[in-house]
């Protein structure tokens, strides 16, 4: 869903806005511009797997969940507030968190809070299920507005894969067998893995960055596939393990790294010598753009994984 205010008449942005963030987000009085020709909002709310995402640009000032609407039937839920650029300040709980770029907060639906916002908002807003982060609701209690610096590392890696899952999340697939609905749950565990860390509990804190290393194992590699030197050693670097312990994850997954890369660079150039757009791009070009430095290599790769050659496979899927 997309919102775009300066698609609308300015007598009726205001309510357009709280009606689309009403019934697809959460219920909040939202203070706008006195004078409604000045509104300018512009955002994207999709849901990927558990996670519900909504990324708002807009010059409104605060938005409020009052103690009435913090009574309707929704599922109680966590948001986080991921600052872009600016700065921000959530109150809930008797406490205050003062957001700057990279920074994370927290804050619960369940009870009211308060988003000031003295130069307008531009944040990715992530509500997540309470049960979706299986802890004590005590123990969440204590972590909403709290600042969540990106000095810390554990929340720099939090917030780097929740900032990549919405910057994708109002992209259109090349593909429809390309699905971000999996991206979800690292974002989740990393999550609950900063919350528990924060508070002292550090085997918690464990348990959830280790569940989810193969995936983001494989996000890197995902988001590396055009690397010529895209190699074991230099994911496990990342990752700081060794890659005796990358091989040995990835094989309790089903998962051979090297097969995995191969048939997702041969995924990405299918897709695109199928796009008209590409038509007369060579496919040389396209190969190495994948990782396939030696195109006879490629070819031969290409139709031993899909039975045509490459430029078979384009004129089939690019003829008029």
């Amino acid at each position: 869903m997309m919102i775009d205010s300066a698609v609308m008449a300015p007598a009726e942005r205001a309510e357009a806005i709280r009606e689309a963030i009403w019934s697809s987000v959460v219920r909040v009085e939202i203070t706008h511009q006195p004078d409604p020709r000045l509104i300018r909002t512009v955002g994207a709310i999709s849901g990927i797997g558990p996670l519900q995402v909504c990324s708002v640009r807009a010059n409104a000032t605060t938005i409020r969940r009052t103690p009435s609407l913090a009574r309707d039937d929704m599922e109680p839920s966590l948001f986080v507030g991921l600052q872009v650029t600016g700065s921000s300040m959530v109150v809930q709980d008797g406490r205050e968190a003062v957001l700057r770029p990279g920074d994370l907060a927290l804050y619960d639906t369940t009870r009211p809070y308060t988003l000031f916002n003295k130069d307008g908002i531009h944040q990715h807003f992530f509500r997540i299920p309470r049960a979706e982060l299986a802890l004590p609701a005590g123990l969440l209690d204590r972590v909403t507005a709290v600042r969540f610096s990106r000095s810390d590392p554990l929340a720099d890696l939090t917030a780097t894969c929740l900032r990549r899952i919405a910057r994708h999340q109002a992209r259109p697939a090349p593909s429809s067998e390309y699905s971000m609905d999996g991206a979800g749950r690292p974002g989740i565990e990393l999550l609950r893995a900063l919350i528990t860390a924060r508070l002292g509990d550090h085997r918690s804190a464990c348990e959830p960055l280790h569940d989810t290393l193969h995936l983001r194992i494989l996000d890197y590699a995902r988001a590396h596939l055009g690397d010529h030197d895209l190699t074991a050693a230099r994911i496990a670097a990342h990752h700081h393990i060794s890659r005796r312990c990358l091989y040995n994850t990835l094989s309790r997954k089903g998962i051979c790294l090297g097969e995995w890369i191969r048939t997702q660079r041969l995924e990405r150039c299918r897709d695109e010598l199928a796009a008209p757009a590409a038509r007369h791009r060579p496919i040389a070009a396209i190969a190495w753009r994948w990782g396939f430095p030696n195109a006879a290599h490629f070819s031969r790769t290409f139709k031993h994984a899909y039975g045509l050659t490459p430029s078979d496979w384009r004129a089939l899927h690019t003829a008029p």
